[in-house]
């Protein structure tokens, strides 16, 4: 409170003073924005929060810590965000935009929360956000500022970073007397049912996500079209997969809550591109496929052979998939030409403009009003830029995940016990109906016990 007293004011859209009878009301940023804002809304609060509310016996810890670490990491990310980017005159600017991109910042830190779900406290996830928030926007500053690279739909800097933040603090918090699963990491119908509630409210809104930074017109166009094909043909990959590889032949539920997801992150690196609608149906398809098998061996590897015990397999749904994304961008870089885009091209790959006292950048500002001068880089340069920002992203996401973890590990975090994780009782008066009592038995049960009492 002491901060937004002190740094915040409205933006010009939002201050009074500044309308008058020249001023025309829906031409207000407002009108541009919000419906974006409103969609991404829905995602972080509905979409994650009904997600990972999956677990049995851990449904009021997974929604309500969500709305809890969401409400908290927006409010900070306003802060942090704005000090780099809507900073001037001695106050953060205060837009919708500010909040969209704020959103785009908590999403991160529910991404990277996947991964510590069930073994951690309110205290512990709200410490994460502190510090995984300034993190994120230095580095976002850092990639846009001074690399400058191609990624509307956020897979290096939201989903790379998330990922690898999420698995660098796991790693710390990680517990030998859960690499084996814990009794109560189990779901039930009705859990089943709401989580696969919160993929459809991502699924829904996705296209709002990778669409809602990128420039105003064609562009936002395809980024709509390319992620709505690419959810399209993974979520149709997932059930094929899903039953394919089941023994019985049947569908698990799993892969339709996660996988189906995948190619929303695939086509986000080049979703704004000329990459063709049939390239964005194969993304779809290499982003689940990857994913489906990174959930059936991947996840299993590296709990038991490198100490990181992904609990909702972020790194599956964001990282796998994250490098899929980044690479297709680079390959659609590389092949952008001014005849497959015209003249709109260095509006797209505005570092690839040429630059101040260019006589070029004066004919393509005849053709397209508002040009702002670029780099002059080549489609090569660009590409290395790109490959620098991922590797960038992925080193300070980690090196932050591990010193946030050690962080989250002090004796005061209040972290709960291996006996007690994925158990809503510890934190929340439940109702006469919940019980898991019942479960609590030693945790070097062996697999036919557990099958036993489950």
């Amino acid at each position: 409170m002491a901060l937004f007293a002190v740094f915040v004011t409205y933006d010009d859209n939002a201050n009074a003073r500044l309308q008058n009878n020249e001023t025309n009301p829906m031409e207000n940023s407002l009108y541009r924005d919000y419906p974006y804002f409103a969609d991404v809304q829905v995602m972080i609060f509905v979409g994650f929060g009904c997600l990972l509310a999956f677990f049995r016996f851990y449904g009021f810890s997974g929604m309500v810590f969500n709305f809890l670490t969401a409400a908290f990491s927006i409010q900070w990310a306003i802060l942090m965000q704005g000090f780099f980017q809507f900073y001037y005159d001695g106050k953060i600017h205060l837009a919708v935009i500010n909040l969209l991109n704020a959103e785009f910042a908590c999403a991160v830190v529910l991404i990277s929360f996947g991964a510590v779900i069930g073994k951690t406290s309110p205290i512990q996830l709200l410490v994460m956000a502190l510090l995984e928030i300034p993190i994120f926007a230095v580095v976002e500053w850092a990639v846009l500022k001074y690399i400058r690279i191609n990624d509307a739909g956020g897979s290096i800097l939201i989903h790379l970073f998330a990922c690898y933040f999420g698995l660098g603090v796991t790693f710390v918090l990680y517990r030998p007397s859960l690499n084996d699963g814990h009794v109560k990491e189990i779901t039930c119908y009705q859990s089943d049912i709401l989580s696969v509630l919160g993929t459809l409210f991502l699924w829904v809104f996705w296209p709002s996500f990778n669409s809602a930074l990128t420039f105003k017109g064609d562009d936002q166009h395809r980024a709509v079209l390319h992620t709505f094909i690419g959810l399209s043909s993974s979520t149709i990959t997932a059930f094929a997969l899903s039953a394919v590889f089941n023994k019985r032949g049947k569908l698990t539920m799993a892969d339709i809550q996660n996988v189906t997801l995948a190619g929303g992150v695939t086509v986000g690196a080049s979703v704004d591109m000329m990459i063709s609608p049939v390239a964005a149906y194969a993304l779809g398809i290499m982003g689940c496929t990857a994913c489906f098998f990174g959930y059936r061996y991947l996840t299993p590897f590296l709990a038991r052979r490198m100490r990181i015990q992904d609990q909702c397999g972020i790194h599956n749904l964001h990282g796998l998939t994250g490098l899929i994304s980044s690479t297709a961008g680079i390959c659609a870089i590389l092949l952008a030409n001014e005849e497959t885009y015209g003249p709109s091209m260095y509006q797209i790959f505005s570092h690839r403009a040429p630059p101040v006292g260019d006589p070029k950048l004066l004919e393509l500002q005849r053709l397209i009003p508002g040009l702002k001068p670029g780099l002059g880089r080549t489609a090569e340069e660009q590409a290395l830029y790109q490959v620098a920002a991922i590797f960038s992203t992925i080193a300070a996401a980690t090196v932050g995940g591990l010193l946030t973890g050690l962080v989250m590990k002090l004796p005061v975090m209040a972290s709960p016990t291996d006996e007690d994780c994925f158990d809503d009782m510890l934190f929340f008066d439940t109702p006469s109906d919940f019980d898991s009592s019942v479960l609590k038995i030693p945790l070097n049960y062996n697999e036919k016990e557990s099958n036993k009492v489950v």
